[in-house]
């Protein structure tokens, strides 16, 4: 059993948008990811997926509505629900859903990532 220093994993992340592995519990990931910038528009069909704030603001849009997440904040999108993040300065955040979930979603964009990297290993 090793411990997870949550600010040392993410001093290694030096991209935007490309969540990294650092747990797996239950057929769950636990990924960290910075970013700054919207992503894309996407729903996942099959998973929920939370969305924790570690540094920084998050706004989550949906087509009728905008939740505001700030530094302890978390938002469950259910499945099924169309949404696109948005920070306007660089965000640290965590994200819990099953290990099945494709960042985008049910589309394909070249923020896609097929196979995440681990650093739980």
């Amino acid at each position: 059993m090793n411990k997870i220093r949550l600010v040392d994993q993410l001093a290694r992340i030096h991209e935007h948008w490309s969540p990294k592995i650092v747990g797996e519990l239950n057929g769950q990931h636990v990924k960290l990811a910075k970013v700054e910038g919207a992503f894309d528009w996407h729903l996942h069909e099959d998973e929920d997926e939370l969305f924790l704030v570690l540094a920084g603001d998050l706004r989550i849009e949906f087509r009728d509505a905008v939740v505001e997440l700030g530094v302890g904040e978390l938002l469950i999108v259910p499945r099924g629900v169309e949404h696109r993040p948005v920070a306007e300065r660089e965000a640290s955040i965590l994200l819990f859903e099953p290990v099945t979930t494709r960042n985008t979603g049910n589309v394909v964009t070249e923020r896609t990532v097929e196979e995440l990297e681990r650093f739980d290993r």
